[in-house]
């Protein structure tokens, strides 16, 4: 195992289809609820098949947004300043 970074297509094809599948799923649960309730099937049913379908969208792009926590180590050294940058404005 080394501590290198994920290669970033292989993140980024992984984050598009985490969407894909939850873009579907809301797509299933909206179709889902439009059959339900014209079926006349108790609120509660179509009711959560719709909550779902309002909902994916935010979940799916927070997940989308989230990006892979980074390895133990690979922060690198503390960026200090050098105390120089009055001096050098004054010049």
């Amino acid at each position: 195992m080394t501590s290198a970074p994920a290669n970033l297509a292989d993140e980024q094809a992984g984050r598009i289809r985490r969407y894909l599948v939850t873009m579907g799923v809301r797509t299933v649960c909206f179709i889902g609820s439009v059959l339900t309730a014209t079926a006349g099937a108790p609120w509660w049913v179509w009711g959560s098949l719709a909550l779902l379908a309002v909902v994916l969208p935010y979940i799916a792009v927070v997940m989308v947004n989230a990006v892979a926590p980074r390895a133990p180590g690979n922060g690198g050294a503390p960026v200090t300043p050098r105390g120089d940058g009055p001096d050098q404005i004054g010049r």
